[in-house]
């Protein structure tokens, strides 16, 4: 067979490629695993009992509205690495925005209070359960992310790819765990919920190489 014979064969009937295939089913798997991550949090450690306070909810929403920024820009970010070749068309430093307001925010916080209430508001009294829970109830949305990411694309830097999708897993966490926290500092927020969800991205990049490698 000729050269020209076979491209012709294989250029026949070629179907359109659906390039929103990937950022729907990463979509759906980030929607699944909010899912989850939700009722393992009320299943397992229950919703704060003050939600009726107005206090309570406008602070309930900050925690919300950081980790869902966390889970928003990591999930953009990891369409772009799902596919091969994305590194060089995504900007990590843009996952870095909801972090910085945070801790802006914190530091604001921190500014116009007493010094001797510092250690109070950085600690608070749920710290232990926070490093410890965020990380656990972040391992079913990663491993819906992950399988994701490994049965639909073909990434190229595998140890990125596993970060984002930590990152994006620790953001989904946060926000199930932020229904029953009810340690409302600023600081609080930008160390506890900020840290773990920066655990889960490490985590995530150690074992992007071996989960999603073909």
């Amino acid at each position: 067979m000729k050269t020209d014979d076979l491209i012709n064969m294989l250029s026949t009937n070629v179907e359109p490629v659906d390039r929103g295939q990937l950022r729907r089913s990463l979509g759906l798997a980030v929607a699944l695993g909010t899912g989850g991550a939700l009722v393992a949090a009320l299943l397992t450690l229950g919703v704060r009992p003050d939600l009726h306070e107005p206090g309570a909810l406008a602070f309930l929403g900050l925690k919300l509205a950081f980790s869902a920024g966390v889970v928003l820009v990591a999930s953009l970010l990891l369409t772009r690495l799902a596919r091969p070749g994305g590194e060089r068309r995504t900007r990590p430093v843009l996952a870095l925005l909801p972090f910085a307001a945070i801790v802006l925010l914190a530091g604001l916080s921190l500014a116009y209070a007493p010094s001797t209430h510092w250690e109070a508001m950085i600690v608070g009294d749920m710290w232990l359960e926070c490093l410890v829970s965020i990380p656990i109830i972040a391992i079913v949305p990663f491993a819906v992310i992950v399988w994701t990411v490994r049965r639909l694309a073909a990434p190229t830097d595998l140890a990125r790819t596993g970060a984002f999708a930590g990152l994006a897993a620790g953001g989904v966490s946060a926000m199930g765990y932020a229904l029953h926290c009810m340690d409302d500092s600023l600081p609080f927020i930008a160390l506890w919920y900020g840290g773990t969800i920066i655990l889960c991205t490490v985590a995530g990049a150690l074992l992007g190489p071996r989960l999603l490698r073909w």
